[in-house]
C-alpha cells in the first residue's frame, strides 16, 4: 500500500489558480488578490501558484474572503469644474 492509496484524490491533487476560481465561481485575478493580501492557502511551484482544494474550502469557511471595511476601497469623487 503506497501513501497516495491511503488519501483520497482531492486532497492529494495540487489545484491551479483557474482550476480554484472555477471551483469558487471567481475571477482568476481575484484569487490572486486572495493568495496576496487575505492569505488563501496557496504554495509557490516554481512561477506558478498551486492550491489544495480541502485548504482552500476550509478558508473560505472561515470567513477568508470576506469584505471589512477596511479592505474596501472609497470609491473617489469625481469633483465637478
Amino acid at each position: 500500500m503506497s501513501i497516495s492509496d491511503s488519501i483520497p484524490a482531492a486532497e492529494s491533487r495540487w489545484y491551479s489558480v483557474n482550476e480554484v476560481a472555477v471551483h469558487l465561481g471567481v475571477a482568476v485575478d481575484t484569487v490572486y488578490r486572495w493568495i496576496e493580501n487575505k492569505g488563501l492557502p496557496a504554495h509557490r511551484v516554481g512561477r506558478l501558484w498551486k492550491c489544495k482544494l480541502p485548504e482552500v474550502d476550509a478558508w473560505v469557511r472561515g470567513g477568508g474572503p470576506a469584505d471589512t471595511r477596511a479592505d474596501r476601497k472609497k470609491p473617489q469623487r469625481r469633483r465637478s469644474k
